[in-house]
């Protein structure tokens, strides 16, 4: 249901966050949750070191992706998914050499065979940017961070850093953006790599832009597609795999990330990200769903978009007058909408359940 109001200055008057359940049991059994920031990080990066009981070989690596990489939408069980790739197509015949795949069948592995739809294992943190470098065994051959590719886009990538862009997966320079259906996967396994591999693998070293004040390790960017790209099922599958030891690749430890992208705004702040267990406050429920556009506004005009009903709004100038208050708005949806905006500076600040949130708006 949509909310849809105006509101003139002129006149001063009076996405869902997906739930899976509870952390995976037995897994998590008597981990203390009620932490946040390097506590919960120290805590966590315990957690996923102790319980690595099986470390694979870089063949068995190979192995792995076989089954881990798996299209979870193929019945049939026998093509993977291609990191970075986009295109609908699959390559079959020995002359195609289309590198946008998004599929392959999964025995067209880099075994030397003379076709060119080949997948090999793309190391989503570049073996030579680990400090030391992460060889073939080890966080090489950690399959919570390495997944089938095209041979041929994983050669371009090389060892190229993320950065931001939009669309389909691209590089420019030495930077490259891995696509935005995957953003948010690379996101949550340098994470993991960080906490699992420390200094070894710190997130500065695979990705470009301003790092955090909590964390000078830790790229904003990464905080950001953990928030902008939700959980997949292709995630989910393979973290269950992995995370059982008894499975004849399994390496006994989990993605916590995956399991609850929220974990991470528990620990970096940044970007509220989704709460998969429901733990969240309801400030940062608000702030998650909480989106103003466009901004800079058009035509003086900008929406808000709030999945809690709000019961205030507040437009404030740079000054700290109140321009605007709206007490328990009439709407129809979740969608408001500001109007006849004056070019200058704001600060929105929007209630619900006696929590707030603020945004920045501007106006040319």
């Amino acid at each position: 249901m949509k909310k849809i109001i105006t509101l003139l200055l002129a006149s001063v008057t009076g996405i869902a966050l997906a739930q899976d359940g509870a952390p995976a049991a037995p897994y998590y059994n008597g981990f203390n949750f009620n932490q946040s920031g390097t506590a919960l990080k120290t805590a966590l990066a315990t957690k996923i070191t102790n319980t690595h009981t099986n470390n694979l070989t870089y063949q068995q690596l190979e192995n792995a992706l076989k089954i881990v990489d798996l299209d979870p939408q193929d019945a049939t069980n026998t093509n993977l998914l291609l990191l970075y790739g986009f295109s609908s197509d699959m390559c079959m015949a020995v002359t195609t050499n289309d590198k946008d795949h998004r599929r392959r069948n999964k025995d067209m592995d880099d075994d030397g065979t003379a076709s060119p739809c080949l997948w090999n294992r793309e190391h989503t943190y570049p073996k030579a940017l680990g400090n030391p470098d992460l060889g073939t065994s080890g966080p090489g051959a950690d399959a919570h961070h390495v997944r089938a590719s095209d041979k041929k886009r994983n050669a371009d990538r090389d060892n190229d850093k993320f950065f931001d862009g939009s669309g389909n997966s691209f590089e420019t320079g030495t930077s490259w953006y891995p696509g935005d259906e995957w953003k948010g996967d690379v996101a949550r396994m340098m994470m993991y790599m960080y906490l699992r591999y420390g200094n070894q693998c710190l997130p500065k070293n695979v990705g470009v832009g301003a790092t955090i004040a909590s964390d000078a390790n830790m790229p904003l960017l990464f905080l950001e597609w953990n928030a902008e790209d939700p959980v997949s099922l292709y995630e989910d599958k393979r973290n269950t795999y992995l995370g059982n030891a008894n499975n004849a690749f399994g390496q006994g430890n989990r993605n916590p990330f995956i399991d609850n992208p929220y974990l991470a705004t528990l620990i970096w702040g940044g970007p509220v990200a989704q709460d998969r267990w429901g733990i969240a406050g309801v400030e940062d429920q608000l702030l998650a769903t909480l989106k103003v556009y466009p901004n800079p506004a058009v035509n003086n005009e900008v929406n808000i978009y709030s999945e809690t009903e709000l019961d205030e709004i507040q437009l404030i100038n740079l000054n700290g007058q109140l321009i605007q208050y709206i007490h328990q708005p009439k709407a129809q949806s979740n969608e408001y909408r500001l109007s006849n905006l004056p070019q200058g500076f704001y600060i929105l600040k929007v209630t619900a359940d006696e929590k707030t949130a603020t945004q920045k708006i501007v106006v040319n």
